[in-house]
């Protein structure tokens, strides 16, 4: 299983990438929100991967987080949910929108990726609703970027400098930790979830207590 790819972008096409590692060139396919973010040619690139098994076909699907692997993961468990299929919801949404819906039923959210019509966006929303609120609490220790580093470089491309610092220490984000101190008190996993979203969108700049005070309100008991 190859988990992750580091080295100089080499090539970029309309939904793939080549990543030369040493001398060994990997076609690694990604998301349009990846594919926009990725440096220019000849610089440094690292990106957690998935392979990808069929009959008659082997492919490497790539992530700028360990997070969003996890996520397309999990969107390949739904009936009717492919690798393109889920690379699509997580090129429109990333992975806190693809968090978001699910967690608030927004199956129109869903829907906006190319290709998801209204059943398999209704189907991902039913199906993962109970899934998510563990993947969204892993997303709190999750490493933020696959940082390459710099004696990863090919040695036959002196010239091409990757980044030579590895990835700063991650740092919860505030929707994991108020995710998780609403299930320690006590509340179902889905429903902490659906508040803490709405939290979230309600009060974007909120930081983990001010959303954990924002959840219990929507949580409490309607008199």
């Amino acid at each position: 299983m190859i988990g992750k790819i580091s080295g100089i972008l080499d090539f970029r096409g309309s939904d793939h990438v080549l990543i030369d590692v040493r001398g060994v060139g990997y076609i690694v396919h990604v998301s349009d929100r990846t594919l926009a973010a990725m440096p220019g040619l000849g610089e440094g690139v690292a990106l957690y991967t998935e392979l990808v098994v069929r009959e008659d076909l082997l492919q490497l699907f790539g992530f700028p987080t360990m997070i969003e692997k996890e996520w397309h993961r999990l969107l390949m468990t739904v009936q009717g949910v492919g690798a393109k299929a889920g690379m699509a919801i997580l090129g429109a949404l990333g992975a806190d929108g693809v968090a978001r819906a699910i967690s608030l039923g927004d199956a129109r959210s869903i829907q906006a990726a190319p290709g998801i019509g209204p059943k398999i966006a209704q189907r991902v929303v039913m199906e993962l609703k109970t899934k998510a609120p563990a993947l969204m609490v892993m997303g709190g220790a999750a490493p933020a970027r696959a940082v390459p580093q710099g004696d990863e470089a090919p040695a036959t491309t002196p010239r091409r400098k990757a980044p030579s610092s590895p990835a700063a220490p991650p740092r919860p984000t505030h929707t994991a930790d108020a995710l998780s101190a609403l299930t320690n008190l006590g509340y179902q996993p889905t429903d902490a979830a659906q508040a803490v979203a709405q939290a979230s969108g309600d009060n974007p700049d909120a930081d983990a207590a001010g959303l954990i005070r924002a959840a219990l309100k929507l949580l409490a008991p309607k008199s």
